[in-house]
């Protein structure tokens, strides 16, 4: 059977889209009709994105599913699997679970394939954007090694996670982006609309300026005559920028800086190698060979620089090197983790302390990420405050002068 969406006219002439599921367009229409719905347009979904995109093209237009839904349905696919559902079975399961026609079209295509004898993994590359290519990995390696149920399940603990982790960033950068907001507007409309009309006052008066009043003329008058070409020129370099990091050579470089620069180092670091073990834990664990799983994990990170680096580790432990030595050559990774191992490989729990190493690289990126969302807060509050102040400074100096100058 295979996916249809379709749009169709009820009876009170209302227009109404969805996915059906049928062996073939004839039947879908008869479907349609005996639901009272008149057929206006009808493609099978999995063929539609084929034929409106290229393989390249469905990666950029193709449809995706939101780190939430991918979770949901992933922890469901896990539950029923381990009740010793059949996968296509499963699938139906979860598409008839949801309320939304975009993701029940995409697991319906997924359970064509599967039914046409295709495997989960290759079922599911069909859609690159709705499911990464880590995700894909995964369950191609839980097929491979015949535990597909507990590799779901492991997949969908680390999906969870992720998706928390990032809406708790969504969530607390919500009040310090508003407040950042605010201040911009704030700021930008007393420089153009009230100081001017201050300082004319006091211009008119003839009496000498201070420098600060001054400077914060200067300033009103330069926003005021080219705020929107500042706007513009930040938006031109901005696109610049972004063009240039297209070039392999520039982005290469772009990226190494990033591993070293003093302050940045860290969380480009840390969130580069906690997304490694975390990829490296799911895989071994998996059953995956070590030299394969390395390999998939080296191509999802976002660094190239380390991923270079990584290839190159990856091939001294397909000559025989020890995993703990061929990351330490790197110079990415940090001391605990390297510990951590080759205490795993000295033991033979690779497997494991792959896994607590997943984990503890994983709360230290959360907590270095928290760190650096509560201190954006107070600099937005220090930011708003010593703006305002020096304002409101500029206007009362000219007052107080003039105080004097009356006494």
């Amino acid at each position: 059977m295979a996916a249809f969406d379709y749009k169709a006219l009820t009876l009170d002439g209302k227009t109404r889209s969805g996915v059906i599921e049928a062996d073939s367009g004839r039947q879908a229409r008869q479907l349609l009709r005996e639901r009272q719905l008149t057929p206006l347009q009808l493609a099978e979904a999995q063929q539609k994105t084929e034929a409106g995109f290229s393989a390249f093209g469905s990666r950029l237009f193709g449809p995706s599913l939101p780190t939430r839904a991918l979770a949901l349905i992933t922890r469901q696919l896990a539950t029923l699997i381990q009740a010793a559902l059949p996968l296509e079975e499963a699938l139906q399961a979860v598409a008839q679970q949801t309320d939304n026609d975009k993701i029940r079209g995409v697991v319906l295509a997924v359970r064509a394939k599967v039914l046409e004898g295709h495997s989960l993994a290759d079922s599911l590359a069909e859609f690159p954007r709705a499911f990464p290519k880590l995700y894909r990995a995964t369950v191609a390696a839980g097929e491979a090694s015949g535990h597909l149920d507990r590799v779901m399940e492991r997949l969908a603990d680390y999906t969870e996670e992720s998706q928390q982790f990032k809406q708790k960033i969504q969530m607390a950068m919500i009040y310090p982006i508003l407040l950042l907001v605010l201040s911009i507007a704030m700021v930008t409309g007393l420089m153009v609309y009230v100081v001017p009309d201050v300082i004319t006052v006091f211009v008119g008066t003839g009496q000498e300026l201070p420098a600060l009043t001054l400077g914060l003329v200067a300033l009103s008058d330069f926003i005021a005559a080219y705020g929107l070409w500042m706007l513009l020129l930040v938006f031109a370099v901005g696109l610049v920028i972004f063009r240039l990091l297209q070039q392999p050579a520039i982005k290469l470089n772009y990226h190494r800086q990033l591993l070293s620069l003093p302050f940045i180092r860290r969380f480009s670091r840390g969130f580069n190698t906690a997304r490694y073990a975390s990829t490296l834990s799911i895989l071994t664990s998996s059953g995956l060979p070590l030299v394969e799983a390395m390999r998939i994990s080296g191509e999802v990170l976002a660094n190239d620089f380390l991923r270079g680096q990584l290839q190159q580790a990856t091939q001294r432990v397909r000559e025989g090197s020890s995993l703990n030595q061929a990351l330490a050559e790197t110079g990415a990774f940090p001391p605990m983790m390297l510990h951590m191992i080759a205490s795993g490989e000295a033991s033979g729990e690779l497997d494991n302390m792959l896994e607590r190493t997943a984990s503890y690289q994983a709360r230290d990126l959360q907590n270095l990420v928290t760190v650096l969302v509560g201190l954006f807060e107070p600099a937005m509050l220090l930011f708003m405050g010593v703006t305002v102040l020096l304002i409101v400074m500029a206007i009362l100096l000219p007052i107080l002068n003039m105080n004097q100058l009356v006494g």
